[in-house]
């Protein structure tokens, strides 16, 4: 995944996830940062990393507190 940045197509692929489902977390602010180049957003690699990374954050943190 050495992307300088993924279209939405793209990232939906690479990290298997549908388009709605990437809309519906950008809707609930939990998507990763997108930018804007021209007409197109665009999704940057450093911005899929920190995604990733809060998203595997927030899943340990989940099942953290279901093993109390």
């Amino acid at each position: 995944m050495n992307k300088p940045a993924y279209t939405f197509p793209g990232f939906c692929s690479d990290h298997h996830i549908s388009r709605s489902f990437l809309y519906e977390l950008i809707k609930e602010g939990k998507g990763p940062r997108l930018m804007k180049i021209g007409r197109r957003t665009l999704i940057s690699a450093e911005a899929a990393a920190d995604w990733r990374a809060r998203m595997e954050a927030e899943t340990n943190q989940t099942s953290a507190q279901g093993q109390v």
